[in-house]
């Protein structure tokens, strides 16, 4: 098995953990800095706007490297789909498949359903609720709850940070009543 074909299969959980699980430390050891992706837009609001807002007035040139992460995971993301991409289609269960169909979603040959997320479904009231709507709730609650699912779940546990146990606890709690509860509800629409 050729490194490129190694890539391309997921990683089972003992290898991508403890890869993860190191971003932790290497990041204190480096440079003191803490993990996490949603601080991103503050930095880059705090250096595009120059209102006199009291939450963007900081210096947002020590958080760069933070800017610098986010571009990188954008640029992985980019050349992972154009140079690593897996042709197969992605496999799920028979029974998904038969509950994902009786929603009228039917095509599985791609990592989200493109009769979810396209520019087509954008013009359909289901489209505009997950893509839109659900994309400001997520926006907003990620800065209400002071940090994302990596800053808390990853960097605040590790830490043994209390708040990001309350906020991690929190986040599994509403993923399951989004899951079983409101996305049916949605997906029927």
């Amino acid at each position: 098995m050729s490194i490129l074909e190694i890539i391309q299969e997921p990683w089972p959980w003992y290898v991508a953990g403890p890869l993860i699980g190191l971003t932790v430390p290497i990041l204190l050891i480096i440079g003191n800095k803490s993990f996490g992706i949603s601080s991103s837009l503050r930095h880059i609001c705090a250096a595009c706007i120059p209102a006199n807002i009291s939450f963007f007035k900081y210096d947002w040139k020590k958080e760069s490297w933070n800017l610098f992460f986010v571009l990188g995971i954008f640029l992985g993301g980019v050349i992972a789909a154009y140079f690593l991409s897996n042709p197969n289609d992605v496999k799920i269960t028979p029974e998904l498949s038969q509950q994902l169909s009786s929603y009228g979603i039917t095509d599985h040959s791609g990592l989200v359903p493109s009769q979810l997320f396209s520019w087509e479904s954008l013009s359909t009231l289901r489209g505009f609720i997950m893509i839109v709507v659900g994309g400001f709730l997520v926006g907003f609650g990620t800065r209400y709850a002071g940090g994302c699912t990596s800053g808390h779940a990853i960097m605040g546990l590790s830490n043994l940070q209390w708040p990001s146990l309350v906020a991690t606890i929190c986040f599994m709690i509403g993923g399951f009543v989004m899951s079983l509860l409101i996305l049916p509800y949605i997906l029927s629409l």
